[in-house]
């Protein structure tokens, strides 16, 4: 700013001292003509849009005018006195320290918002001594401050759990199941029996045939049950729906680990919609793309893609991963060195990519 309108100032210096040598008609001219521009932009502006460079020298140069010369301006004498003393201002102010203890550092800050924000049941007291644990001694006073000026009530009775954090809690513990059926390549319709858990997204296919009836579904269920071993005890819902092959022995096996089974209404499959998604997921990337010979062909197939969709394929829900990932590896320093190798799967169907050692 101040080389600015140094820069303007002296401009307008050097103006002054061209017009010292012309003639009193050519700058008499002058003056009417501009006088003339001056009043038609009045007309048409109703409040000039002015920069600081502008009003120093406006400021400076109606010290060397009359004041009965002042209305000559586009502006009103007050509003050039008070340029002029907001000039003087800023040039004997000087810069002072603000009084008082010295603000809170903005990681420190940003902590205890994220606590905050993180565990809605918590009070400041609580926030102050969880900081501490983790080496980071705050006194209960400042987080109350910092709670206050972000909006957040510094006693725990902010508000409750989020709808992601609501569901993702009441996930746990609840599975799903369902059927569906693949064509084989002689037009024989094949029927799969799959559970999947909501909170983890790990699909378990129970079972191939052709003839599925109550006492095979039911029988599925009791294996699957055996393979889980204590695992089993952690159902507490299983959605269905109402398929007649879901009958009485099938639900036995799970309300005697003290679940509770849930059937969807009629003709509503969004009720059991996680369970629908990988059907449709596994029927695009798999079943659609393949020509079945038969069940074993089929329990071959699904027990691949089982395993690539459990430990490999990424899922949204679970913020890119994989249901049960292995040991991921460190972040790269350096994107350009980094390099793919690929695995097929299913012959080629299906590329896995990890970063090459």
């Amino acid at each position: 700013m101040l080389w600015s309108s140094l820069y303007l100032f002296l401009g307008r210096v050097f103006q002054f001292l061209v017009l010292l040598g012309r003639g009193d008609r050519a700058k008499a001219a002058e003056i009417m003509v501009l006088r003339h521009q001056v009043a038609v932009l009045h007309r048409q502006v109703n409040r000039p849009d002015l920069h600081r460079g502008d009003r120093v020298v406006l400021a400076a140069l109606s010290r060397l005018l009359p004041r009965s010369s002042w209305d000559v301006f586009f502006v009103t004498p007050a509003t050039l006195l008070r340029w002029h003393r907001a000039l003087v201002t800023r040039r004997w102010t000087y810069r002072s320290k603000r009084p008082g203890r010295p603000s809170t550092r903005a990681d420190v800050r940003e902590a205890v918002l994220r606590l905050a924000r993180e565990n809605p049941s918590w009070g400041y007291q609580r926030i102050s001594c969880e900081l501490a644990g983790a080496g980071l001694r705050i006194p209960p006073s400042t987080v109350r401050d910092i709670l206050k000026r972000a909006g957040l009530d510094s006693a725990p009775r902010r508000s409750g759990p989020s709808w992601s954090q609501f569901l993702n809690a009441q996930a746990e513990g609840i599975w799903a199941c369902d059927l569906f059926h693949v064509d084989t390549i002689f037009l024989k319709r094949l029927y799969v029996l799959f559970f999947i858990e909501h909170a983890t997204r790990v699909v378990h296919v129970a079972g191939v045939t052709a003839h599925p009836t109550g006492t095979w579904v039911a029988q599925q269920a009791r294996n699957l049950v055996v393979n889980l071993g204590e695992r089993a005890e952690g159902i507490t819902f299983l959605i269905r729906d109402r398929d007649a092959k879901f009958t009485a022995a099938f639900d036995e096996v799970f309300t005697s680990l003290g679940a509770r089974v849930i059937m969807t209404p009629v003709r509503a499959p969004r009720a059991n919609a996680i369970a629908e998604r990988w059907v449709g997921t596994v029927r695009r990337e798999c079943t659609d793309r393949l020509l079945i010979y038969g069940e074993n062909h089929l329990r071959r197939v699904l027990r691949t893609y089982e395993r690539h969709d459990n430990r490999h394929r990424p899922h949204r829900s679970l913020d890119r991963r994989p249901p049960q990932p292995s040991d991921a590896a460190a972040a790269p320093r350096d994107l350009d060195q980094v390099r793919l190798q690929r695995r097929q799967v299913l012959d080629g169907l299906i590329n896995q990519y990890r970063r090459a050692a």
